[in-house]
């Protein structure tokens, strides 16, 4: 383990509908600068346009488990668990990377698919968080192209085993 991920001002909590500012801040901020090594300018600006897609992140927040992770009143990052068994995002801010906030928010997320009696939990992953999913015990099942705005994007869909 990392000794990073003690840091004991990481608090947890479920994501509310006056997070949604701050979490939608997060997620373009966090694509722009930490994929930028793997993907290009225009994917970047498409994948980040997702952002303004109102309804959707409102949807998020009303279905979806969401917790986030927080830091001195800031939103560190936070993660959300759709029907129970799939990560639909995962995001750390871009200052609070390689701090073991990831893996605090995954560990969270899935003791819940747990006591759900989910037998799996499946994420459609960008090439950047690929290496940190496969760390924790997935495997990519397909490679994926998909299209957002007309913009050719690689992701890879994975999946984990839970044991329960």
């Amino acid at each position: 383990m990392n000794s990073n991920t003690s840091d004991n001002h990481i608090i947890l909590r479920k994501g509310v509908y006056d997070d949604l500012p701050a979490m939608l801040q997060l997620f373009t901020a966090t694509i722009d600068e930490v994929c930028k090594k793997d993907y290009n300018l225009q994917q970047l600006e498409a994948w980040k346009s997702g952002a303004e897609n109102e309804e959707r992140w409102m949807k998020v927040i009303k279905d979806q488990y969401v917790v986030v992770a927080v830091t001195e009143t800031k939103i560190a990052g936070f993660c959300t668990l759709d029907q129970g068994n799939y990560i639909d995002l995962l995001f750390v801010h871009k200052d609070f990377q390689h701090r073991g906030i990831a893996t605090l928010l995954y560990r969270h997320i899935e003791k819940e698919a747990l006591l759900k009696n989910e037998k799996k939990i499946t994420a459609d992953v960008s090439k950047t968080a690929r290496p940190f999913f496969k760390k924790r015990g997935f495997h990519v099942v397909q490679e994926q192209t998909v299209h957002v705005k007309g913009i050719a994007m690689t992701n890879y869909k994975m999946v984990k085993n839970l044991i329960s």
